[in-house]
């Protein structure tokens, strides 16, 4: 493999197999780890690509073993990447209501719904497939509620009028886009995992988004002395979070 569509080839067609259960794929050293049931044509199946795939080694492993050690990842993930979003919605909302900026307010609240999203996957880890899948879609609900209240607080402020502070939206949103990048690198071995895992990566990735549209939006205010540009993109990162929270409703 040598660039992300040869992976992307890779991954679509071992995760056709039904007894394929965790691909690791590494650019880098252009390997891809695959834990399956049985090894019936999975060697075959990548070879088929024509991307010189040669078997390295095998390895045997009992189930519960690996099921304990991919349980055990997934925890010391989840945990670092709450403690991350829950810092962060504090830092956002504050920040965000002292430079009157709805741009940060709905960041910090997409922060708060990405902290409860760890939190139910975290209580999930060690359960069954239909737990996991029962908390794609609460995560998905808690996004769409959120995401629909702050459309309401941004047509209030549209109304009655603000004025935020670029030099701390920018500076904020700087700092939570740094927090979304490494919580980003911190869930990349999982982003094709269980349904509460694929949950995860996709909030993350969106967060990112909108982190940079709140970027913008500050150097705008600065530069036209216009509240505009932050109620357009706080309405933006409304309508991203319901984007997301509708591929995680779609999540099987």
């Amino acid at each position: 493999m040598d660039c992300t569509a040869e992976e992307a080839l890779v991954r679509a067609t071992l995760q056709a197999r039904s007894t394929v259960e965790t691909i690791a794929c590494d650019l880098r050293t252009r390997e891809v780890t695959i834990t399956h049931q049985n090894d019936e044509g999975v060697v075959e199946a990548v070879a088929a690509l024509g991307f010189g795939a040669e078997l390295v080694r095998t390895e045997q492993m009992e189930h519960t073993e690996h099921i304990e050690r991919s349980h055990a990842g997934e925890r010391r993930v989840l945990t670092q990447v709450l403690v991350i979003n829950a810092v962060m919605f504090v830092v956002e909302l504050a920040l965000g209501w002292v430079a009157q900026s709805t741009g940060l307010l709905a960041d910090s609240l997409d922060m708060l719904a990405d902290a409860s999203v760890y939190a139910i996957s975290l209580y999930v880890v060690s359960r069954g497939a239909d737990a996991q899948r029962r908390s794609a879609r609460l995560s998905g609900l808690l996004q769409l509620t959120l995401a629909t209240g702050m459309l309401v607080e941004v047509g209030r402020r549209a109304v009655q009028g603000s004025e935020p502070a670029s030099t701390v939206m920018m500076a904020t949103a700087a700092a939570a886009l740094a927090a979304n990048l490494l919580c980003v690198w911190l869930l990349r071995r999982h982003r094709d995992g269980r349904a509460h895992m694929r949950a995860s990566w996709i909030f993350t990735t969106s967060d990112a988004l909108a982190n940079l549209g709140v970027i913008l939006a500050g150097g705008l205010v600065a530069w036209t002395a216009s509240p505009w540009p932050d109620l357009v993109v706080g309405a933006g990162i409304a309508l991203v979070v319901l984007w997301s929270a509708f591929r995680i409703l779609k999540l099987r």
